[in-house]
């Protein structure tokens, strides 16, 4: 593998999107809706997310169930350059669904039916040859897996010195309790999971910055907290605002995906964190105006056509 290479732990499944007007509130149904169906699940996304921004090789690590989206989902994987040698198959469980909502400004909300993905179990990740792991340069892991699989997966790929990754999503208030971030090089939630993880209130620059220097005291080098429209947060030896780009957003579903896929690329491929993080925030911002989970996630070359500084303002440090 080259340089590039990265390890992705997490989930695949299938999207049922509606996009309508409003999202319903308790009780109510909105009509007038459009559906359609995508690949999906936060580990098959940010795989996809890394491999169209250029990785030299993506490894997927997940479960699929032996039916139809389980297939359709393998092929939708390896037509992306995705690497499925690791992708278990789990027979009578069926693939992991997710039911989307969309509304007119972009905003969702997810039911996730996890299916096989409940099935990817730490032995799977001891049957990983040390050198399998050695040849990445960066673990990107997610939640959508099982938490001890999740853990046992970031304390290898530590121990075999590579940076590693945890995207907290969804968040789980355990990990904050348990030992798991000192196996993280770079955890990067976005507002909500901050606020699940450290149980403060986030709602901008000031609160992520409280937030992210507890995420370090819990043992992770480094916060990155995404804030949306207001960009994100580095809370590391040095804090760092990162601002977001300016687009008018259609669906944010695959937002937090693009931008841990790019990311990890970029580290993969020598950038400086600052750096990195900028050129992960224009994915970001790309993906925010498609619809879909992996049919928004953008290419190297228009990732690269808005890395510049009409697009992503210059970085600022926060006192």
């Amino acid at each position: 593998m080259s340089h590039a290479a990265i390890l992705v732990l997490g989930s695949s499944n299938t999207d049922l999107v509606v996009q309508a007007a409003r999202l319903p509130a308790p009780g109510e149904t909105v009509v007038g809706g459009v559906f359609f169906r995508a690949a999906g699940g936060k580990g098959a996304n940010q795989a996809v997310a890394a491999a169209r921004a250029g990785a030299g090789s993506v490894s997927l690590i997940a479960a699929i169930g032996e039916d139809d989206f389980g297939r359709e989902a393998l092929a939708s994987l390896r037509a992306e350059g995705v690497d499925c040698d690791l992708v278990k198959r789990v027979s009578g469980e069926p693939s992991g669904v997710a039911l989307i909502m969309v509304d007119r400004n972009g905003q969702n909300c997810i039911s996730v039916a996890s299916g096989a993905n409940l099935h990817l179990t730490p032995a799977d990740i001891e049957a990983i040859d040390d050198a399998r792991i050695r040849q990445a340069a960066v673990m990107l892991a997610c939640l959508e897996a099982p938490s001890p699989t999740v853990v046992r997966g970031l304390q290898r790929a530590k121990q075999l010195g590579l940076i590693t990754i945890l995207n907290p999503a969804p968040a789980d208030p355990e990990i904050a309790s348990s030992d798991v971030l000192r196996h993280v090089d770079i955890i990067t939630p976005n507002e909500s999971e901050a606020a699940l993880l450290t149980g403060q209130r986030v709602e901008g620059i000031a609160d992520a910055h409280a937030a992210g220097q507890r995420l370090r005291d819990l043992g992770c080098r480094h916060a990155i907290i995404t804030l949306g429209a207001q960009g994100c947060l580095l809370v590391s030896d040095q804090v760092v605002h990162v601002e977001a780009l300016r687009v008018q957003p259609v669906d944010t579903t695959a937002a937090g995906d693009a931008f841990n896929g790019a990311l990890a690329l970029a580290l993969a491929e020598g950038k400086d964190l600052p750096t990195a993080i900028r050129w992960a925030s224009v994915a970001a911002g790309l993906s925010v105006t498609r619809r879909g989970a992996q049919p928004s996630l953008p290419r190297r070359a228009e990732i690269d056509t808005q890395d510049h500084p009409l697009a992503i303002r210059p970085l600022t440090a926060v006192q």
